[in-house]
């Protein structure tokens, strides 16, 4: 039986990818950033994932304003690394698992879940950046990948209720594979920031460290905040933050923090990562 044996949640601002691909990880201004996905490499190398669930945003790569899928799902067996403006990033292409993927799309839509079904799409930043991040520069990645794409860039995007529905439903279906599978699943974007308008560069430090302690020790009270407090707090890009709660409501209600890292700034973004376990998952 397939299992869900981890949750991770990170940023995935564009600039880190580039500065990856430019071989600028060890220069003053971004190793600190780096430094702190030293240790989830090594957690990774240990637990020897098969499978992610990869929560993320499509940032114009793969939909436009002609369709807005709230919730899409990923049912290929590879995805193409997408020409986001200056050539495809020099990562290897994506391989999905086709079969989880369907299976998950199956349970969750008869679960009353409407997810877009996509048999092609390419991937862009906000999927490869965190797959850099977990696994470094390998010749190919070393798990199959489920994409989920969600709409957090066109209103409205989906409640943080729903979106932990969502995860409860996800970590159902993946239960319900019958092959064995060391699944994880990320929540991916944010942490606060904007990009345009009179508020550009906000930067909001405890708003942000203050999410990070809820979604491990009260994650009940980000399922009801409200969109316009993300916007308010967090910036307009903030919003991305209600993926995690995917991530998160795959769970359970309880979760142990494994690892946490916050740095200001990457480019005009607070990056932040948590990795947490099931609560009845034991310890390493």
């Amino acid at each position: 039986m397939a299992r869900i044996t981890a949750g991770i949640a990170t940023s995935h601002v564009p600039a880190i990818g580039a500065a990856i691909d430019l071989g600028k990880t060890g220069e003053e201004y971004w190793k600190p950033l780096f430094a702190g996905y030293d240790w989830v490499k090594q957690y990774q190398a240990r637990e020897k994932p098969d499978v992610v669930v990869l929560v993320y945003n499509d940032h114009a790569s793969a939909f436009d304003m002609k369709i807005i899928p709230t919730f899409a799902i990923g049912c290929a067996d590879e995805y193409a690394v997408a020409d986001e403006g200056w050539g495809p990033r020099p990562v290897p292409p994506v391989k999905g698992h086709a079969d989880l993927a369907w299976h998950i799309a199956q349970c969750c839509i008869l679960d009353e879940f409407d997810l877009t079904i996509i048999n092609e799409m390419a991937v862009d930043h906000g999927l490869t950046v965190p797959m850099s991040l977990m696994f470094g520069e390998p010749r190919a990645w070393p798990v199959k990948v489920v994409p989920i794409a969600v709409n957090v860039v066109t209103y409205p995007p989906p409640t943080g209720n729903r979106c932990w529905l969502l995860g409860e439903a996800i970590a159902r279906a993946v239960e319900s594979f019958p092959e064995d599978l060391n699944v994880q699943i990320w929540g991916t974007g944010g942490m606060s920031h904007q990009l345009q308008g009179p508020r550009a560069g906000l930067i909001n430090k405890d708003w942000d460290r203050a999410f990070l302690d809820r979604l491990t020790g009260d994650p009940e009270a980000l399922r009801h905040m409200p969109h316009i407090e993300y916007l308010r707090e967090a910036g307009s890009e903030g919003i991305e933050l209600v993926m995690w709660l995917i991530m998160r409501g795959a769970l359970g209600p309880r979760a142990r923090e494994l690892h946490r890292h916050y740095h200001v700034p990457a480019s005009n973004t607070a990056v932040g990562h948590l990795v947490l376990e099931p609560a009845g998952k034991e310890k390493p």
